[in-house]
Order: structure tokens, then C-alpha cells, then sequence
């Protein structure tokens, strides 16, 4: 697929036009590219189906940026793309991963040092010379080092949500090869870790040869690392590497519990194994020569006397001692945790009122092709102009559009709701910058830090503390700020937050965007054992983020969280009293 190439190329695009100060153009190239970054399909099929006006269908994609498309997929190039990089020879998208470095910074460093890439900034850097430039200092030249180091902690690891796409592609592509019997994805992102290193494919056949030959062949592999009848190995145009691995049908449910994973967990497997005299490998359960189990997963865990364990939650972080107690018939056995068709409507979504993609109309209808019974509009609030933020006035136009569309569907006797939201800004000193009379108007209020993040611990803690004890407020978005590979998490006491958070009855947010993540898993799993209840949005900015709620239901089953725990999975009627403080 192109559309990751493409997403890149306006990407730049975008940040090149903001560096000359063009207007419009770069948040139209920079919609552009969120919107292929997301999509689901790929851009060349659409334009070879449907030509121009299938490209144009694509939100965000108008005539200009259409032929843009079309211009690269024929030639492999965009002239304009050309001459903004001839113009500032930099590796712009290398550069503005640290956090803290746009545009603006990136022509500033080119034009005083000649810096163009990661490694010239670091050195510089740490040489001192950019303290002395104009508008920069020493703590921005401190906080471009740290933004460095934490770069490289993450280095060689992929967004989980970047790449889900292009590894379902690959999948799709092998399960319809009629050589291949079974298949199944394997590795972290079977556990739908967050960041992953490659990607590990098991499938069965009884034409090694032929699915070998057909997987090295897969139109975006770029390099081949090893080819082989049991195990191939490649890397993809986007950069991770892929491995496939032919295994036979009694040993499948072994292989994949085993290339699954955790290490961890699959050490604390086999000593288990070893006291009950067995023996416990990629290839099976073994009582002396005999093979025991094998062909599934659930053997494995049988014959090991244990209860079947999710992908997600195997991390050796108790799993396994619970399952336990739950075969020696004692309480607080494994959760049965949420599953992926859970949700029944996602409440963090911002509409083409604050600069989002999508009319209000349009959203709704595709959340019902998913199958939510309600939606929540909570568009940015008027601290965040760069976000195109509502104040007091616009937020009840809205509400008054919102209400129209509820009675429109009321008329044609659908139970869809569409419910009235914001995500207001906690600002420095805890207060919300929207007044509370208008706040009160609204079915529910997201309260969330998008400014000053980096204040001690005390401070930001009392901070989302004074924002949480607002009457008005029902939900903490991105609780702890982190933007995953680019910047570490706001210092705060989460032990207090989560008091706080059960006595104020507010629930925090599992952001699903692939950037956030937020929360992590083992702060989850904290709030699930503290009682405080939880919610999972995307933060979507277009109608093709909707999709990412699967990463954020994934990192709620990481986290152990179960139906009960998370609000959005209750209907309608449950939610809106859990907003009125009633639940």
C-alpha cells in the first residue's frame, strides 16, 4: 500500500508550507495525511477502481491533493514535494519527533547550524551552541537532550496502531492463499503490546514450498533477510520486519503459545511443566516421548492445570497465580476481561466544528455502520486556538445542533443518540476555561492538561485534582500526558488521582489514539483494583480514527479491565446516570 508513503510525503508537505508561513495549505495537506495514515484500504485500489473521484471520496482529499496522489502513484515522485526539500535540505519528520521541535524550530536550527538530521542536533546540543540562539536557551536546549535520550530508549520499535493495518493486509493476503490451512498472527502484537519490533506469522500448509515462495513475493516486501521451507523472513516497504514459520497441525496450538509470548510468561510456564514432570515446548506438552497436547492453546493451559490465558494478558505480572487459585476453586480467579465488540459508543470525538474532519451528521452515521447505540461529540474548548477551540457561544450552537439531529432520529424511530460533550482544558491552576453555567448544559464534560506539562509533581497533581472536583466534570482524558515514543508522561501521583477519582465518582480515559495509549496498562490495572471506573475513546479527529477504539479495548484487556469496569460498554440509560452521579 502507498498510503503510508503518501501520508509521510504531505506530512512534510505540511510542515515545509508552516516553515514559509503559507496559510491553509498546510492543515489541509496535514488532514490529508492523517486521514491515509488511518485508512483501511489502499489508495492505489481506489484509484484504479474508481479514478480521481474515488480519491476525492476520501475525507480530507480534494481536487489539488487528488492529482497530487495521482502524480505519485504514476511516477513515483510529486515535483512540489521536490522542490520544498531542494528548497531546505532537512529530515524534517526525524527532527520534529522531539517533543517541543516544530517547523518554525526546525528552519531556525538550519539556518544558524546547519542542522538537518537527529545526529547533527544532539551533537550540537551537547556542544552548547543552541542555547545561544534566539528564542531558544538553555532549558529548551536541556529539554531537546532528554527528548533525545528518550527517542533512543525507543529506537527500532513501531506504533502498534501505525502498523495494525499493513499486518492485517498480510494476513488477509495468506489466509486467502489456498495453500494455507491455518494462520495466526503471533508476538507482541498478538498481545496487543503498544510498540513492536516485527511482526511473527505462524501458518500450517501442506505446501511449504508454494506459501514460502508466495510470502517472500507479497508486492511491498523490499528485502528478503532469509527463505527457507519452515521459516522466511522479510522486511516490508514501511520498515518492520515480517516472519513467517510453517508449522505442523498438531503442533499449532504449542507454536503459538509459545512465539505468543511473554519470555516472561512462558518461563513461568515451564517451570510449572517441570514440577509436574512434563516437558513444554514450541513443539508440544511431553509426559516422557508421549506428546500430551499441542494441536490448540487451550490443551497447553489444560494439561498445565490451568484455565485458558488471554494473549493480552500474559506478562508473568500474576496472571498465572491467579489462574491458579481459580483451579484450586478459590475467589478472585482470572476476570473474564472485555471483549472487542464491547463498546457501545465511543465519547471522545471531535467534529468539523473545532478544524476535525467530519460533520457531526456524517460521524453519527458511521458509528451506527459499527454498531454503537450513541456517539459523544467533545469538541476542544477556546484555550486551544491552534485546535480551532469553542467558547461559551459556539458550544450551545452546537448543543442546539446536536438536539436537532436526536429529534430527527426520534421521528424516524431510531434509538441512536447522539450525546453533547467538550474537552475543556484544565488550565495552570485547575480551573476549566469554559464557565460552569454552560458547562451544566451538557450531557457530560472531558476534562484534560494540553498545556504546561512540565510542572512538579505536587503541583500538577493538585492541578487535575482542583479539575476533578468541578461538579461539572465526568471524564480525565489522556490522564498522564504521554505521546508514546516522543514524550515520557507528566509527573503526577496516580495513587491520588485514583482516590480522588472514586470519590468524585469521574471516570479515566483509555485514550485508543495509537500515539496515546493513555492509560497504560498498569495503571488499568490499578484503577480496575481500586473500583474506579474507566472509559475507552479514541480522540479522533476523522471518521477513519473510529477504528482505532480496537487498540484501546486492547490495552483496557491488557490491563485486566472488565465490562463492569468500563462505562461505555453499559447502554444508554446506565451512562447518562453515571453522569448525573447517580451510578
Amino acid at each position: 500500500m502507498k498510503n503510508q508513503e503518501l501520508a509521510k510525503i504531505f506530512s512534510e508537505m505540511s510542515m515545509f508550507l508552516k516553515i514559509k508561513n503559507v496559510s491553509f495549505k498546510p492543515q489541509a495537506y496535514e488532514k490529508a495525511a492523517l486521514n491515509l495514515k488511518s485508512l483501511t484500504e489502499d489508495v492505489e485500489k481506489i484509484y484504479k477502481r474508481e479514478g480521481k473521484n474515488g480519491l476525492k471520496r476520501i475525507p480530507g482529499i480534494g481536487e489539488n491533493i487528488a492529482e497530487k496522489i495521482i502524480e505519485y502513484l504514476k511516477g513515483g515522485k510529486i515535483k512540489a514535494y521536490e522542490k520544498l526539500k531542494q528548497k531546505m535540505p532537512v529530515k524534517i519528520q526525524e527532527l520534529t519527533q522531539i517533543e517541543s521541535v516544530g517547523p518554525k524550530m526546525v528552519a531556525a536550527l538550519y539556518q544558524h547550524l546547519a542542522i538537518t538530521n537527529l545526529k547533527e542536533l544532539e551533537v550540537a546540543a551537547r556542544q552548547k551552541k543552541i542555547r545561544n540562539l534566539p528564542n531558544f536557551g538553555v532549558k529548551t536546549e536541556e529539554n531537546i537532550l532528554k527528548s533525545i535520550m528518550f527517542l533512543k530508549r525507543n529506537k527500532g520499535r513501531f506504533l502498534l496502531g501505525h502498523i495494525y493495518s499493513r499486518v492485517e493486509e498480510i494476513l488477509s493476503l495468506l489466509k486467502n492463499f489456498k495453500e494455507v490451512k491455518k494462520i495466526s498472527i503471533a508476538g507482541s502484537a498478538r498481545r496487543m503490546k503498544e510498540t513492536i519490533g516485527d511482526i511473527d506469522i505462524l501458518v500450517t500448509t501442506e505446501n511449504p514450498k508454494k506459501v514460502m515462495d508466495y510470502f517472500i513475493s507479497l508486492p511491498e516486501v523490499i528485502k528478503i533477510w532469509d527463505h527457507g521451507l519452515t521459516k522466511s523472513s522479510v522486511r516490508m516497504r514501511d520498515g518492520f520486519d515480517v516472519d513467517l514459520r510453517v508449522v505442523k497441525d498438531r503442533e499449532f496450538g504449542s507454536a503459538l503459545q509459545y512465539f505468543t509470548g511473554s519470555k516472561e510468561h512462558n518461563i513461568a510456564l515451564r517451570k510449572i511443566a517441570i514440577e509436574k514432570g512434563l516437558k513444554l515446548n514450541e513443539y508440544g506438552i511431553f509426559k516422557g516421548k508421549k506428546r500430551i497436547a499441542g494441536k490448540t492453546e487451550e490443551e497447553i493451559y489444560a494439561a498445565l492445570g490451568l484455565p485458558y490465558i488471554e494473549p493480552e494478558m500474559r506478562t508473568n505480572t500474576g496472571e498465572i497465580e491467579t489462574a491458579l487459585r481459580q483451579t484450586r476453586g478459590k475467589h478472585n480467579g482470572l476476570p473474564k476481561i472485555i471483549n472487542y465488540n464491547s463498546i457501545k459508543g465511543d465519547l471522545h470525538i471531535h467534529s468539523n466544528w473545532n478544524g476535525g474532519e467530519d460533520f457531526i451528521k456524517e460521524i453519527a452515521k458511521v458509528a451506527q455502520d459499527m454498531g454503537y447505540e450513541y456517539i459523544g461529540i467533545s469538541d476542544h474548548t477556546k484555550f486551544l486556538r491552534i485546535e480551532h477551540g469553542l467558547n461559551e457561544k459556539q458550544l450551545l450552537a452546537q448543543h442546539k445542533e446536536i438536539r436537532k439531529l436526536n429529534r430527527e432520529y426520534s421521528m424516524h424511530n431510531t434509538e441512536f443518540r447522539i450525546l453533547h460533550g467538550c474537552e475543556a482544558n484544565i488550565l495552570e491552576d485547575g480551573t476549566l476555561d469554559i464557565n460552569d453555567k454552560v458547562l451544566s448544559q451538557l450531557d457530560y464534560v472531558i476534562a484534560g492538561v494540553h498545556s504546561q506539562m512540565k510542572m512538579p509533581k505536587k503541583q500538577m497533581t493538585e492541578r487535575i485534582i482542583r479539575a476533578m472536583r468541578n461538579p461539572n466534570v465526568d471524564i480525565i482524558s489522556h490522564p498522564t500526558g504521554r505521546l508514546i515514543k516522543r514524550r515520557d508522561e507528566y509527573a503526577i501521583d496516580f495513587d491520588k488521582i485514583l482516590e480522588v477519582a472514586k470519590e468524585t465518582n469521574i471516570a479515566l480515559e483509555i485514550n485508543s489514539f495509537p500515539d496515546r495509549l493513555d492509560l497504560k496498562d498498569t495503571n488499568i490495572k490499578k484503577a480496575v483494583e481500586q473500583g474506579v471506573k474507566l472509559i475507552i475513546n479514541t480522540d479522533s479527529h476523522s471518521i477513519n480514527h473510529l477504528g482505532f477504539i480496537k487498540f484501546g479495548i486492547g490495552q483496557a484487556r491488557r490491563g485486566w479491565a472488565t465490562k463492569k469496569d468500563i462505562i461505555n460498554t453499559w447502554p444508554l440509560k446506565k451512562i447518562k446516570k453515571f453522569f448525573e452521579k447517580k451510578v
